[in-house]
């Protein structure tokens, strides 16, 4: 499992394009996250089977149109409208490698899956099951060895894992975790494992403000912030607010490692700065 970072410049590119795609896709009444997930992962599948196919579809030096056209050709009608038009976005951009045009479709149905634990207010618990089950799978050498072998059937992996975890945890997390192990690099499983738990942690801390004010807010003066920063960052944010007198007015929020200070003590600190 390739983190974006790693990825090209172009894939990079292509990644944050596609991304903007999704985002609106699943922005849209009626959208089902977790099934364009699911659908993206299968093509994945498709495309790291046959070869041919992703080398046709990942070759930058082709015509954008004759790309997408063969996406359409194949998937529509196999997959859902959503997740042919994030399929129609990925085929018309020139990623790096074929390869890496595979990681950003990983990448994309990760988020997919994601947002659909979002949306259900059960990332916090996809995020702990992930956790428990990297922690099961590393404490376990030979149960790690046998979902990392590379020359084992994807099938007999994937029914490991569902016989292992299917029931205990829940769908999201299940599907997050096959994928994984069905598409896991020299690195090993736990360390794709620890790769899923750190996203789902990154995605669940980048959706919640820390808000710091001077005093307490009313519950209108909560919604406007909450809107505000939907604005900003463009998807719903929960607030978690705490009061601190000494900020001596105003308010200190922070999402993820972003801090908007907007407190007198916080003016006051620039200020000395400023004159240092």
């Amino acid at each position: 499992m390739t983190s974006p970072t790693t990825l090209h410049a172009a894939s990079r590119e292509a990644l944050a394009e596609s991304e903007r795609t999704l985002d609106e896709v699943l922005g849209q009444a009626g959208a089902k996250p977790d099934a364009v997930g699911a659908e993206l992962f299968s093509v994945v599948e498709l495309l790291t089977r046959e070869i041919g196919l992703r080398r046709a579809v990942g070759d930058g030096s082709s015509d954008p149109q004759s790309r997408k056209g063969l996406v359409s050709s194949l998937l529509g009608g196999k997959v859902s409208a959503p997740a042919l038009r994030v399929l129609d976005t990925v085929a018309g951009q020139r990623w790096s490698s074929p390869r890496e045009l595979l990681d950003g479709l990983e990448s994309l149905g990760r988020t997919a899956l994601l947002t659909s634990a979002e949306k259900a207010g059960t990332l916090d618990t996809v995020e702990d099951e992930l956790f428990r089950i990297a922690r099961i799978v590393v404490g376990e050498s030979e149960l790690e060895q046998a979902l990392s072998d590379q020359t084992a059937p994807a099938e007999a992996k994937r029914k490991l894992v569902r016989d292992l975890f299917g029931g205990k945890v829940g769908a999201v997390s299940l599907a997050l975790v096959e994928q994984v192990v069905v598409r896991q690099t020299g690195r090993g499983v736990g360390f794709g494992l620890d790769r899923l738990v750190k996203l789902a942690a990154e995605r669940r801390l980048r959706s919640v403000a820390y808000v710091t004010s001077a005093s307490a807010l009313s519950a209108q003066q909560e919604e406007q912030l909450a809107d505000k920063l939907h604005g900003i960052y463009g998807r719903p944010i929960a607030l978690h607010v705490e009061v601190d007198p000494r900020l001596g007015g105003g308010l200190v929020v922070r999402v993820g490692d972003e801090v908007i200070d907007g407190s007198a003590a916080g003016r006051l600190a620039a200020l000395r700065r400023q004159l240092a």
